[in-house]
């Protein structure tokens, strides 16, 4: 990977030299099939294509030298201004020299063998279990076009793009611009606007393809046509709901043209569900691809419905911020990421269907930026981006969520029209160009009227969370004299912000529930701040900061609060409101102000009430991190019988066939640990056993197999029974991760060596392995691996791709060895190790901070026992 890295100063001195006029790259995907399967050998070398890139660019300084990005296994020419250059001299693996450049006018051809990858990076290639087809997809953010064609890879140098590709005569093969021409095996692309090379993409192979049509008028009358494509593998087509991905496009087009008084300018727009995909989804402009696992196999509750339309709406948005206006280096990667997460939601809530949108965003969304935010690699939401490795490390919590929720912030800030205004005036004045904070800013200043400087410096150019905690005072007659918001941060990230927030006073009404009776809004600044619009209201029985979550912030409560919430949390009758108490305990649980074991009880007692089944999922993933991690080992034993007897108990009284059954039914077994537990699971598979309603399909069935699998009750041939009915490619990630979780030392032995010691695993592979070794019932099983761990992170990091660097990582970090011991021994590997990579050390330091956080978490467990047991509890 070294030798791969390009530096800030390195693209900032090219950028000054070098202007792209065009590009024409020539793809020969043929070799994609054919000869032996697999994708080569050590003796034969990597299975590769023909990549032919012709370059015309301009030089602003007669004799200067530079490169061009490349990583290939070879190069067969390399000729500029129509002088050949000889490869052996010119190419090192990574980089094509480029030297004594005249001044102006060049052309550069680079005639190269690219590899096609099996790390999601690059060109991707992988072969369907299912019927053997081929299929193939490009990903390349930040840096890995160059894996593809030659390129200057960097952000600011755009330029025209036109693709040829030559292909089986039977795929479907798509790209940004549309297709021209066809002649035979060969499809001619139309040219794209300027955009940067990390976001040109290729889809080729035999994928099922269905189209549909959007078009928009505009008020002079004119008309604009978008086609419309969405594509899967062939095997994924009787699951492929393209009407309802249709309908969320529709939607998000109609509001972004509503709103953004510039119509959308990349022609098509096509939609690639893709196999293997590292990401989420990638906004390449007309030929977005997404991971096919938004294309649901069973049933799922609407909260899967509901990610997908905030992910096809935050892609969309990138049309506009990142696509046509692109940051100048991923110091500004928030200039894309932040303004796509926050449309995302807020566009889903304008104009779909989903109207709870800001409930899944405080709930789940900020939950990421908050512990990303108090990491030890916490950075302002504006970055120093030095390097790629850097950059690989930053698409975060804090780029994408905090970021949103800061940009959440500034709408409450300045108000929505000029947001959106400053927005209008930024597209226009920055089309197809490149920008820094400061052209955000100066838009923002013009439509707001506010100092936008100001607000930069607290929100964009710090970093850390801050606590906002209500003090009241009350008189004899109880009613409030005084509520202060007290604003706290931490000693390493000390920065006061000012915030935005509503608060709001609860009282339970005469049926019981948990109700606003009064709100104010109030500009929080400094130390202290008084809601004076609240003096003379009737004492409250919970005061909630930051009600209607309008600002970033980790909420505390007073203790009369704390005690409504644990007695009366279940009777909250707003959704958002209860979202926003569930997160603040969860922040508190993981602060160590809140025992593990209160948390879990918190959720036995009122999480079978919780309406919106996206909270409710997101409080069975915390639950389970509260007991696995935070929770005192003595206690996990008890802690665990209580959750899986009362996800049971949830699951059989849930309504038959409704999405909340089918949470709790996942949950259950995740959770289960006992025998009974597991006859349950076992019969639900062989049909011996019946819940109501529920279904178990071919997802529920693999996620019953999965705990049978850790537990030693489901052995190699009930798993490869069960891959036998599912013989696809999902069903091959399930059965990899299920006999990885098998409890034997073989076993683990096996699965570390297909990870550790070879690279033959595709990315998905990689990941199932992990996730199947990585299981918190085994423990004792896991010790040995603490000092292998150690041994053996560095020279992965420098013999694998970046992309399955970050993955062996963080994935087999000894987060299981949840004891000082194995902090000391992170201690002393990054003592010794002062000189590795930057970005390897971050992810070792988070890991050792997830670690230290974890064993503070479970102090504060362990005291809730102690005091309890003086007390007789």
């Amino acid at each position: 990977m070294p030798g791969e890295n390009l530096s800030r100063d390195e693209a900032r001195e090219r950028a000054e030299l070098l202007s792209v006029d065009g590009y024409e790259v020539d793809l020969d995907l043929r070799s994609a099939v054919g000869g032996p399967d697999g994708d080569g050998d050590a003796a034969a070398g990597p299975r590769t294509f023909r990549s032919v890139t012709t370059i015309r660019f301009r030089n602003a300084r007669a004799g200067a030298s530079t490169f061009a990005d490349l990583v290939a296994p070879a190069v067969n020419a390399v000729t500029l201004n129509g002088r050949p250059l000889d490869p052996a001299t010119v190419f090192d693996g990574t980089r094509v020299a480029l030297e004594d450049l005249p001044e102006g006018a060049n052309t550069l051809v680079v005639d190269a063998q690219c590899a096609y990858s099996r790390t999601g990076e690059g060109m991707h290639r992988f072969v369907d279990p299912e019927d053997g087809e081929v299929y193939l997809y490009t990903q390349y953010e930040p840096a890995d076009s160059r894996r593809v064609f030659a390129n200057f890879e960097q952000p600011d140098l755009k330029a025209p793009f036109r693709f040829q590709v030559t292909a089986p005569e039977g795929w479907t093969v798509r790209s940004n611009g549309a297709e021209e021409s066809r002649d035979g095996e060969v499809r001619r692309f139309a040219e794209t606007k300027p955009i940067s090379t990390y976001i040109t993409a290729v889809v080729a192979g035999p994928y099922h393809y269905v189209t549909d049509s959007y078009s928009r008028t505009f008020e002079d009358g004119t008309t604009l046509e978008i086609p419309l494509g969405a594509m899967c593998r062939k095997g994924l087509a009787r699951h492929f709901d393209a009407d309802d991905i249709f309908l969320i496009t529709k939607q998000g087009l109609d509001f972004f043209h509503d709103n953004f008084d510039y119509p959308y300018p990349f022609g098509k727009y096509d939609q690639a569900f893709v196999p293997e995909y590292n990401l989420g989804a990638m906004e390449n402009p007309g030929c977005v691809t997404f991971r096919e696992e938004y294309i649901f196999r069973g049933k799922v509750t609407q909260a899967a419905y509901e990610s997908r339309a905030n992910v096809i709406l935050h892609e969309m948005a990138h049309m506009w911020f990142g696509d046509l206006v692109t940051m100048q280096w991923w110091d500004d990667l928030w200039l894309k990421e932040s303004f796509a997460d926050f449309m995302g939601a807020f566009t889903m809530v304008e104009s779909t269907r989903f109207k709870n949108g800001w409930i899944t965003f405080a709930n789940n969304r900020k939950s990421w930026a908050y512990r990303a935010d108090q990491l030890p690699s916490t950075h302002p939401v504006t970055a120093d981006i030095r390097d790629l490795e850097d950059a690989k490390l930053n698409f975060d919590g804090i780029t994408y969520a905090k970021g949103a929720s800061v940009l959440k912030q500034l709408v409450a800030y300045v108000g929505r029209e000029a947001f959106l205004e400053g927005a209008r005036r930024y597209f226009k004045k920055h089309a197809y160009g490149n920008t820094q904070l400061g052209d955000l800013l100066s838009v923002l200043t013009e439509t707001s009227g506010r100092d936008m400087a100001a607000w930069s410096r607290s929100w964009l150019q710090t970093a850390g969370v801050n606590s906002l905690t209500p003090v009241a005072t009350y008189d004899a007659a109880a009613r409030i004299t005084e509520l202060a918001v007290l604003q706290e941060a931490a000693e390493s990230h000390p920065e006061l912000r000012p915030h935005r927030v509503a608060v709001g006073l609860y009282r339970r009404a005469v049926d019981g529930d948990l109700v606003r009776y009064a709100r104010a809004e109030v500009d929080v600044a400094g130390p202290r701040t008084v809601v004076a619009e609240l003096a003379g209201a009737e004492r409250p029985e919970l005061i909630l900061v930051n009600d209607d979550d309008l600002t970033y912030c980790k909420v505390r409560f007073d203790e009369a609060s704390l005690a409504t919430l644990r007695a009366h949390l279940g009777d909250m009758t707003d959704p958002l409101a209860r979202a926003l108490c569930w997160s603040a305990l969860w922040n508190m649980t993981r602060d160590g102000l809140m025992p593990a074991r209160d948390f879990v009880s918190l959720v036995l007692a009122f999480a079978g009430r919780e309406s919106d089944i996206g909270v409710l999922q997101m409080l069975h993933a915390w639950t389970r991190t509260a007991l696995t991690q935070y929770a005192t080992p003595g206690w996990r034993e008890e802690g665990g019988r209580a959750l899986a007897e009362g996800a049971l108990r949830e699951l059989r009284v849930a309504e038959p066939g409704s999405e909340h059954q089918l949470a709790w039914a996942r949950f259950f077994a995740s959770v289960a640990d006992s025998e009974a537990d597991f006859r349950l699971l076992s019969g639900l598979l062989d049909g011996s056993a019946r819940i109501d309603g529920l279904d178990v399909d071919q997802e529920l069935r693999w996620a019953f197999l999965s705990p049978l699998a850790s537990h030693g009750v489901a052995d190699e041939s009930a798993i490869d029974a069960e891959l036998a009915r599912d013989d696809t490619a999902s069903g091959k990630r399930h059965q990899v991760r299920c006999l990885a979780s098998r409890p034997s030392a073989a076993v683990k032995a096996q699965a570390w060596a297909g990870v550790v010691e070879s690279d033959a695993l595709s990315n998905a592979l990689v990941e199932a392995t992990i996730a199947g070794f990585t299981q918190s019932s085994q423990r004792e099983l896991l010790a040995p691996y603490v000092g292998k761990y150690f041994d053996a992170i560095e020279r992965v990091w420098a013999e694998r791709s970046i992309q399955i660097g970050v993955i062996v990582v963080k994935g087999l970090f000894p987060a299981l060895q949840d004891d000082p011991a194995t902090l000391a021994t992170t201690d002393e590997w990054l003592s010794v190790h002062a000189d590795a990579a930057p970005a390897l050390r971050r992810l070792v330091l988070e890991a050792r901070d997830d670690l230290a956080r974890a064993l503070r978490a479970q102090a504060c467990d362990a005291g809730a026992a102690e005091a309890a047991a003086a007390a007789g509890i």
